[in-house]
């Protein structure tokens, strides 16, 4: 596991990212997704994921749908236009930030 604070930093990144990648998800189903990808490194709480779900959807780069399936109700979330570019400039700015921090790292530790 994390830092959470780590991972505070990077859960818009990761949440746009993975709508990019999916189309459209439900909560439960972000939540499962990042756990499958980190190996269970990264573990998403509903109270860090949805104040960021509302957020990035207040600031436009994401719409809801809302669909009943029997006696359940899922709010799926997916990107905007706006969210789309929004999430290809944050993963490249991530990717950029990684390189930087290895090399800071690197030449810290020699």
């Amino acid at each position: 596991m994390h830092s959470p604070e780590l991972l505070k930093g990077t859960l818009q990144t990761i949440i746009l990212k993975l709508l990019k990648d999916q189309g459209k998800m439900y909560g439960y189903e972000i939540t499962q997704r990042v756990k499958e990808l980190s190996s269970g490194r990264l573990v998403l709480t509903e109270g860090a994921l949805y104040p960021t779900l509302h957020k990035l959807e207040f600031e436009g780069l994401l719409k809801t749908e809302v669909i009943s399936l029997g006696k359940r109700v899922r709010k799926y979330y997916s990107l905007t236009p706006s969210g789309r570019n929004t999430a290809r400039d944050r993963v490249i700015e991530f990717q950029e930030f990684i390189r930087t921090m290895s090399t800071v790292l690197q030449v810290q530790l020699n």
